[in-house]
């Protein structure tokens, strides 16, 4: 499968491989880190982002695909909708089915709301189940919150909001313990403990994992959950606009049915915004590991409805995305490979970083190696670099990688790449949106009756998230969410409803002088091919 010159290449890995083996190299220092990032990273690139010119961001800088769709056209634009004769009438309505709209669809549930999920996909369609290296919690002896804290806060760049750090550090044994009673196979020891390992940047062994389908196997769980509850869920419907009632409590959202293109309302006595991330709008061209539908919808809505956004010029680029072959070019190479000990290789065998440094730390050197020193793997697609995952059995026997990565190996040797026997091609991939929706402890946005959690919020992570904690931060605020709109949605008593704050908003546009090139939100994004086939 690999080209000549790749096979070359890889002859140069395997000549140092015995001597990299127990060899790690050194760290960078905090120096080198701060000038590698302000050089090399995605997140420094000017070209890449515009000036908000309208709402309550204006002024801020965000990426130029983002800016597009926050001041776009609304879908909801020349519409004539009946408010006052809703489709759906529910206590608290969940806009998203990945894995912190569950989770805040099963506690609303368990504590007496009437609760019910639209998801533009199906349910389980979301970034949750792509995610595959593990979740994290404090819940060994030699580990505590407060590690697990100051690992997040200093990976995060020390910019996190310290109540969404506390929140997710303290409530994470908690989670983890939510999700084994549920039925969530994570991998175990004879006696029954669980077994931990590192992830980048962090102190301790405190990766939960369930092999290499850990976000599938909790996805799986929860979605059970919610059918065994018979919680309402309305598939392939996509919510384009938060409806506020004449108090601006929020009342409902109108819905779009993706298949027969059909509007429907949608009242609620509480919102709950788990919408996910924005990989699928390819930041400045990246691939994207992201599901199909991670169009960053719930911040268009958010928005919108003046919630503020927070470091929505952040976003994290996984330093491992299948870089070779073009059939899984930016899919998710978990982070778990590198904490297994597989080393980044340059097209000259040589090992340029520490296997363990934070994400964007790791990006950064990857994309330094290629295109400022030369020493990247050229590839179809342009250049990349070797993750030597021979090292793995070589290091813990054989046997291990297939084990512990069963699903990264089948996804290789669907295109007759053997991860044992071979080293694999890598480059970063727009993953994770670290940016989003202000939000407190308890998922309340500014708006009342309005929360939001998981990829959505803006602050758990700072500008930086370690691995492990996304999956974290679905379960802990997607729990938290529902608990307080069910608890908020007892003394709700709505007002008439109106789209007032969508036309304030689009009036705001117009008086910018900005005419919008795009509908928005998004929705879905676009493959198709133009042009002429040649």
């Amino acid at each position: 499968m690999y080209s000549q010159d790749m096979l070359a290449s890889i002859k140069k890995v395997e000549a140092t491989r015995a001597s990299r083996i127990g060899v790690e190299p050194r760290r960078m220092s905090a120096e080198e880190k701060d000038a590698l990032l302000k050089e090399f990273h995605p997140d420094y690139r000017d070209v890449g982002f515009d000036t908000l010119r309208v709402g309550v961001n204006k002024g801020d800088k965000v990426p130029v695909e983002l800016r597009a769709l926050l001041e776009g056209k609304s879908r909801v634009s020349g519409l004539d909708l009946d408010l006052e004769h809703p489709d759906y009438d529910v206590d608290v309505l969940v806009i998203g089915g990945g894995g912190a709209g569950s989770s805040a669809a099963v506690m609303a549930h368990e504590n007496g709301a009437n609760v019910m999920i639209v998801s533009k996909l199906r349910i389980g369609d979301a970034n949750t189940m792509m995610a595959e290296g593990g979740i994290q919690a404090a819940d060994k002896a030699n580990d505590s919150p407060a590690q697990h804290y100051l690992d997040a806060f200093g990976g995060g760049h020390y910019a996190a909001v310290p109540e969404l750090l506390r929140k997710l550090v303290m409530d994470g044994p908690g989670a983890v313990k939510w999700l084994n009673e549920l039925g969530v196979e994570f991998d175990k020891a004879e006696d029954g403990t669980m077994i931990t390992t590192h992830g980048g940047g962090t102190s301790r062994k405190r990766m939960h994992a369930a092999a290499d389908y850990s976000g599938a196997e909790i996805m799986r769980t929860l979605r059970d959950e919610v059918w065994n509850r018979e919680i309402p869920v309305v598939d392939f419907t996509a919510a384009i606009e938060l409806i506020l009632d004449e108090n601006g409590h929020a009342a409902g959202a109108v819905l779009l049915n993706m298949e027969t293109g059909r509007h429907l309302i949608a009242r609620a006595k509480t919102v709950i915004i788990s919408t996910g991330g924005a990989g699928r709008l390819h930041y400045q061209g990246f691939p994207t590991s992201n599901h199909y539908g991670a169009t960053a919808d719930g911040l268009i809505l958010g928005y919108r409805a003046g919630v503020p956004l927070l470091y929505a010029d952040t976003l994290q680029y996984h330093p491992t995305g299948a870089a070779y072959p073009l059939q899984i070019y930016g899919a998710l190479v978990t982070e778990k490979v590198r904490s297994m000990g597989a080393m980044l290789i340059n097209a000259e065998g040589e090992a340029f970083m520490h296997p363990l440094e934070t994400r964007d730390v790791s990006a950064a050197s990857i994309i330094r190696e290629c295109k400022a020193r030369g020493k990247g793997v050229t590839t179809p697609e342009g250049q990349a670099v070797w993750l030597d995952t021979p090292m793995i059995d070589m290091i813990h026997g054989e046997g291990t990688l297939e084990k512990r990565l069963p699903a990264m190996l089948r996804m290789f040797l669907k295109y007759g790449i053997d991860m044992r026997k071979v080293p694999i091609l890598v480059y970063p991939t727009l993953h994770y949106q670290n940016g989003g929706l202000r939000v407190n402890d308890q998922c309340e946005s500014c708006i009342p009756g309005l929360f939001v959690a998981g990829e959505a919020v803006g602050g758990i992570h700072g500008r930086n998230r370690l691995m492990g904690n996304s999956l974290l931060d679905v379960i802990v605020f997607g729990r938290q969410a529902g608990i307080s709109a069910a608890k908020a949605c007892k003394d709700v008593h709505l007002g008439k409803p109106t789209l007032e704050h969508v036309n304030k908003f689009m009036a705001e546009l117009k008086a910018a002088g900005i005419e919008p090139t795009e509908e928005s939100p998004k929705l879905l994004p676009h493959y198709a091919r133009t042009g002429d086939a040649k």
